[in-house]
């Protein structure tokens, strides 16, 4: 079984603006609801660490392999728990310039495998607000600096 969670956010803001932020991995902790910790040399096939705190839900580390990083556009990866196929996640961050001044912040991850049933409730509630948190938060952000 698969399912896939997909959120988006417009931002007032530019790309670069939006990009800095979101590229700034050290700084996660400070602003992050969500993602609070990203580590890690963030390069194509290199693992990272990414620990994440769900709403309302237990939080967790793991260690995903990196798919793409295309600065400032997009960075994504597939985390899987033990192997493939019993709990795998490929998470994408993506930036769509709509050449206003506006950037379109899109968050998506699609799960799959044999444990995805038992977790889609979860999924679909706390992972979503998760997502929706740190949408918000980085549209504060990139909006807040972008006025100075």
């Amino acid at each position: 079984m698969a399912t896939e969670i997909k959120t988006e956010i417009l931002i007032s803001a530019s790309p670069k603006k939006v990009w800095a932020i979101l590229s700034d991995f050290n700084n996660y902790p400070n602003w992050n609801p969500f993602i609070t910790s990203l580590t890690g040399d963030v390069k194509v096939g290199n693992k990272i660490t990414v620990h994440i705190e769900p709403p309302g839900a237990k939080a967790s580390t793991f260690k995903p392999k990196v798919l793409s990083y295309i600065p400032g556009k997009e960075l994504s990866w597939l985390g899987q728990l033990l192997f493939t196929g019993i709990f795998d996640g490929a998470h994408s961050l993506e930036l769509i310039d709509n050449a206003n001044g506006t950037t379109t912040f899109k968050q998506s991850e699609k799960f799959s495998g044999i444990l995805v049933p038992f977790l889609k409730e979860q999924l679909d509630n706390n992972t979503k607000k998760g997502f929706e948190a740190m949408n918000k938060k980085l549209k504060e952000l990139a909006e807040a600096k972008s006025a100075v």
